[in-house]
Formats: structure tokens, C-alpha cells, sequence
């Protein structure tokens, strides 16, 4: 297993290194981030070259590009175009959608696998047909109209949350955002877990674990459940990161001050140094996430094994 990990880690490193250097590349073509510091008016020549010069704008972008990286191994993510340190928004934003990430997985992994269990275990029953038609529905429905539809029916007109979360972030405040978004992913977590009972109801190991008398729940949480999670777990591994860096929307209609609010923010003003900044650390959460649930993969199936 040690030395397995220690493969994955090494894997990494080439994939981070692109990941970002693709990113890095797109950032800094999408205009002239100096022309923004100026307002409305257009910066004149010896004010641009100064501000270049100040964030090392005037290098090419390959040395800009190792710069940023040497520096980001040092924990340096670069300074703002608002003299703020992006490691400084990255403290405040980034606790507050971790726990709104945690809120929306939670949501998938109770209400989507119970769910994908029901209906698998009940295939063709009133149940199955009436799950598979809303998470239809769910999935057809724009994560901002359903963000809304809730902030206008449970906060304003029915007064039972906040309509918008305020700058602590409290897990009771992010209830409703967080189910806002998970709700494809929860309806994506629904059905994958309902295919995959329907198909392992009818693999071997289980039948002859019926066979043997053994108790239904035995069957189902030992037997077929667990390995019925490791497409799942996959799924929902991989969601993590894109729920974390996708929350922009969920996260400016209850105005929430997290990553997603940041990026927009970033972009918005073509602020090179938070977009790539916030970008990268995401990429280090989707390298672990899936670190993570390939290791997860060992537990649920005895039979993989890491060497």
C-alpha cells in the first residue's frame, strides 16, 4: 500500500505541473489585467510600465510562470491587484465553502444512496418510476432556478431561512445552499446507485449469500451494497472538487463570500493572481479526492489489492 501511495504521489506531481501551467496560460490571455486598475480611464504608458513592472507583469510568461511556482512552494500564492494577499482570501474563503461542500456530499451520500438503494432493491415499482421521474426533473430544472425558487419560497415568502447566509457561514445557514448544490449531483448519485444494485442483485456472491439463509440486511449492507459503492464513490469523489470550484452560482445567490464568490470576483476584474491562485489549490483537492477514493476502493472490495 506504502509504496502504492507513494507512485500516486509521484504521478501527481507532472499532473499539477500541467494543470497549472494550462491554467496559468488561459488566465493571462484573457486581457490586459493593468488596463482594469485604472477605472474608467486608460492607463497611460509610464503608469502601465510601472504596474507591470510592480507585478512582474512585464517578464515573459514562462518566467512569470516559474516565478509563481517557486513562490507557491514556498506557500506564496502572489499578492492581489488590491494590495490584499491571496493566501489572506484564501483563509476566509475557502473554510466557508469546505463546509458548504460537506453539507451538499452529506445530502448525496444519505438521500441519494438511500435513495439508489430503495429504488434499485424495488425495480419497476411505483417507487422506482416516481424516484426516476423527479431526479428527471431535478436534473432537467438550472441550478439557479431552483436556487431561487427556494430563496424566494423559504425565505421570503414562507420566512423559515435567511435569504442569505451571512459572513460567519454557520452549517445551519448553509442548509438550503447546500442542498441547491448537490441537487443534480444528489439526482446523479441516485440513479448511478440504482443501476448498480439492479445489476449486482444479480451476480453470483449474492445469490449464494441468499442461498445460505443469510439475513436479507446481511445480504444487502455486506453482499451487494459494497460493491455496489464503488462507482459511486468514484462519482462522488470527483464531485468534490467540482462542487468546491462550480459553487459560484449557488454561492451568489445566497451571497456567499467562498471560492466561488472569489473566482467570480477574480475574473470579473481580471485579477490574474486570485483566479490562478484559487484554481491551483483546487487542483490539489481534486489530486487528493481522487488519491482518496482510490484507496477507498481497497475497502469496499477485498478483492483489489495495491502492491
Amino acid at each position: 500500500m506504502g509504496r502504492y501511495v507513494l507512485r500516486r504521489l509521484l504521478q501527481m506531481v507532472p499532473v499539477f505541473v500541467g494543470a497549472t501551467l494550462l491554467i496559468f496560460l488561459m488566465v493571462n490571455v484573457m486581457g490586459d489585467p493593468v488596463a482594469g486598475l485604472c477605472g474608467e480611464r486608460q492607463c497611460d504608458a509610464a503608469t502601465a510600465a510601472q504596474l507591470k513592472r510592480e507585478y512582474g507583469l512585464d517578464q515573459s510568461l514562462a518566467r512569470q510562470y516559474l516565478t509563481y511556482m517557486g513562490n507557491v512552494l514556498t506557500g506564496d500564492f502572489g499578492t492581489a491587484f488590491n494590495g490584499q494577499r491571496v493566501t489572506e482570501l484564501m483563509s476566509t474563503a475557502f473554510p466557508v465553502t469546505v463546509r458548504l461542500t460537506i453539507v451538499a456530499v452529506c445530502f448525496e451520500i444519505v438521500i441519494g444512496i438511500t435513495l439508489g438503494v430503495v429504488t434499485g432493491l424495488r425495480r419497476g415499482r411505483p417507487v422506482d418510476t416516481t424516484v426516476l421521474l423527479g431526479t428527471l426533473v431535478v436534473v432537467s430544472v438550472p441550478t439557479f432556478v431552483t436556487g431561487l425558487l427556494l430563496q424566494l419560497l423559504l425565505g421570503v415568502e414562507w420566512g423559515w431561512i435567511k435569504p442569505s447566509v451571512s459572513t460567519a457561514a454557520p452549517f445551519d445557514e448553509l442548509i438550503v445552499p447546500g442542498l441547491v448544490l448537490a441537487s443534480v449531483s444528489l439526482a446523479y448519485v441516485t440513479r448511478l446507485t440504482r443501476t448498480s444494485i439492479a445489476e449486482n442483485r444479480r451476480s453470483d456472491h449474492v445469490r449464494t449469500a441468499v442461498a445460505k439463509g443469510l439475513p436479507r440486511r446481511r445480504v444487502i449492507v455486506r453482499h451487494l451494497l459494497r460493491n455496489s459503492l464503488i462507482p459511486v464513490v468514484t462519482f462522488i469523489g470527483t464531485d468534490i472538487g467540482a462542487l468546491m470550484g462550480g459553487a459560484i452560482v449557488t454561492e451568489r445567490i445566497f451571497n456567499i463570500h467562498g471560492v466561488g464568490y472569489q473566482l467570480y470576483q477574480g475574473v470579473l476584474r481580471q485579477n490574474t493572481q486570485t483566479v490562478v491562485g484559487f484554481v491551483t489549490v483546487l487542483v490539489l483537492v481534486f489530486l487528493a479526492a481522487n488519491l482518496l477514493v482510490d484507496l477507498l476502493y481497497a475497502v469496499l472490495d477485498p478483492r483489489i489489492r495495491y502492491a
